[in-house]
């Protein structure tokens, strides 16, 4: 087991552990909120393209239909669901696919394995790597939903516009994560979510990292 590996398994499960009582709490409230079962699962692209079930709290009506990507204001998302997709709580249970062995702590998001096809060779070296929690790229696009507000196809949008963008991010960042970048990228997504501005260090992070692609 290397050392990345042990991490995981000994950080997610003191999570779970430590965070039991808010996971209940959030089940709860899921359930009281709308009818439905309180986890949401869905099949996502894993390392090498290996599909697994991806694990989330449900923040949409059950069985509500519509296009798989998701943008601010959709009428699907319960009043529960929109808090919790706002604080990132509805990804609490994706620790229990990195204890799995499904996905790390820190890696590039999984992809719907139809929406990654269409990336191609950047795709595929998209999938080389254990897809986890959140990246580099996620710091760029927290906000996605909103970027993705008023589009008459979100979908199409994603896949034209901000998923190739995502996976030059974290293929780049793939590339030369270190245990000291992979610690201040923790510092920064924390203080993203918690509402504090990006510093200007970390979006000349983002414009050297696509320009090492160039290279």
């Amino acid at each position: 087991m290397t050392m990345r590996r042990l991490v995981d398994v000994a950080v997610a499960a003191a999570a779970l552990v430590v965070l039991s009582p808010a996971l209940v709490a959030v089940a709860i409230a899921v359930r009281l909120g709308s009818p439905g079962p309180v986890l949401f699962r869905q099949r996502r692209a894993g390392l090498d393209g290996r599909p697994f079930m991806l694990l989330k709290f449900r923040t949409m009506r059950d069985g509500a239909g519509g296009p798989g990507i998701t943008s601010a204001g959709d009428a699907r998302v319960t009043p529960v669901g929109v808090w919790l997709r706002r604080w990132k709580l509805d990804e609490l249970p994706q620790l229990v696919n990195v204890l799995r062995g499904e996905m790390t702590l820190l890696g590039p998001r999984p992809e719907i394995p139809e929406l990654l096809a269409c990336l191609g060779p950047l795709g595929r070296e998209y999938a080389a790597v254990t897809p986890g929690l959140a990246d580099a790229a996620t710091l760029t696009f927290l906000d996605e939903a909103e970027l993705l507000a008023g589009a008459t196809d979100p979908e199409r949008r994603y896949v034209e516009t901000i998923l190739p963008e995502k996976a030059r991010q974290s293929v780049a960042y793939a590339r030369r994560r270190t245990f000291g970048s992979d610690a201040r990228l923790l510092w920064a997504l924390a203080r993203r979510v918690a509402g504090v501005p990006p510093k200007p260090s970390w979006s000349e992070f983002h414009a050297e990292s696509s320009r090492s692609l160039d290279r």
